[in-house]
């Protein structure tokens, strides 16, 4: 993976930076189309193991239409383990620190605020692949013992991006568009705001995101939870964007 600047340039129609919540800000077209190119290889690495992609079962029985991998911690509905004892009882692939230092400029970037991107020490990522009939339901990234701030990475297929309140799933809510390259920020005050994905746009990646087709999603976490065991929280909260 190269260290070089991470974000693009200004295309001929570049698409505004927007603050959609305090906190929550997105930055379209963040990504180069070589970092794009460098994330999908990864993902597909990781996609391969020591735990595979997989569909993800929510207690009751209820089975993610999204496939996930993780890495540094695994993520099971709904706390972190070192073991993912729900597929092959294997150690997920290392958090990589070129990843971390990618995730310290996102924050650094989307906030202004290079002090801020400094103190971001995320140690576990999800991986999610969308493909055109996936869905992901409006929901809390609540399974962390930190509050620092999620830092999401869209690549492949645009998507329908649903970002909303703290209190509850209803409105008010924002619909946001993430294409291929985007980056979306979300602390302080929006971390636990309830947010979704409703629609995939099939077929919108273009080649220069090297993916042949669906939405490849990161999403960077610090979990707080340093070396300790697990952590579990309320249900009906599970992460992405």
């Amino acid at each position: 993976m190269s260290r070089g600047v991470p974000y693009a340039s200004d295309g001929l129609f570049p698409r505004p930076r927007a603050v959609v919540a305090p906190g929550a800000v997105h930055v379209p077209g963040w990504l180069s189309e070589v970092r794009q190119r460098e994330l999908v290889e990864a993902c597909r690495e990781w996609a391969r193991g020591p735990v595979p992609l997989r569909h993800s079962v929510l207690p009751g029985g209820a089975v993610m239409s999204v496939r996930t991998v993780s890495l540094g911690w695994h993520w099971v509905p709904y706390r972190y383990v070192r073991t993912a004892d729900d597929v092959n009882g294997a150690r997920v692939a290392a958090f990589p620190p070129w990843l971390a230092e990618l995730g310290r400029a996102a924050v650094a970037d989307a906030y202004g605020d290079a002090e801020a991107g400094a103190a971001y020490a995320p140690d576990s990522a999800l991986v999610n692949f969308y493909d055109g009939a996936a869905r992901m339901g409006m929901h809390q990234d609540k399974d962390e013992r930190s509050g620092a701030p999620v830092v999401s990475l869209s690549l492949g297929d645009t998507c329908l991006f649903r970002f909303g309140n703290t209190e509850d799933r209803g409105r008010p809510y924002t619909d946001v568009e993430l294409a291929s390259g985007d980056l979306f920020v979300f602390g302080g005050p929006s971390r636990y705001a309830f947010h979704g994905v409703t629609k995939v746009f099939e077929g919108t990646a273009g080649p220069a995101s090297g993916m042949r087709a669906g939405r490849l999603n990161l999403t960077l976490r610090e979990t707080g939870l340093g070396g300790t065991g697990s952590r579990g929280t309320r249900s009906g909260e599970w992460g992405g964007a």
